[in-house]
């Protein structure tokens, strides 16, 4: 029996559903989900306190140098999790919906062997959006 999951990620959450087929139609049921704290912090949280004007354009980089180093660290983290699910028979199929940084970055940390199972990718942001609108972005081919 095929197994497909349909991954829905950004840089700071994922959430991972299983393609359920009853008869004729699909549902998706959620089968797990992440966040990744550190990549949602705030500015001031970040910084450790209030920086002043001058020091603005220098805090801006730090943080911009912060976030994508916290996106590829999540990427990491949810591509080990694809492995490991990979490698265990968990899925025969994935479809992967991310905004385009975070899929490449994604890509890149999935095995060789796992990015044979995507059969699907959509780059665009869904983590927030409900099981229709995700099904909605789902080929009928796959």
């Amino acid at each position: 029996m095929s197994k497909t999951w349909v991954v829905v990620a950004e840089s700071s959450r994922a959430k991972i559903y299983e393609v359920e087929k009853i008869e004729t139609s699909e549902s998706l049921i959620e089968l797990n989900g992440f966040t990744h704290s550190v990549s949602r912090s705030h500015k001031q949280q970040l910084s450790g306190s209030r920086q002043k004007e001058s020091r603005h354009s220098q805090l801006t980089t730090q943080l911009d140098s912060h976030k994508t180093h916290e996106r590829i660290e999540f990427a990491r983290s949810l591509g080990e999790h694809l492995n490991c699910a990979r490698n265990k028979g968990q899925f025969n199929k994935l479809i992967i919906m991310s905004p385009p940084k975070f899929l490449g970055d994604l890509r890149k940390n999935l095995g060789h062997e796992t990015n044979k199972y995507v059969v699907l990718e959509v780059d665009k942001n869904l983590v927030r959006h409900n099981v229709r609108d995700i099904q909605a972005h789902m080929s009928t081919g796959y």
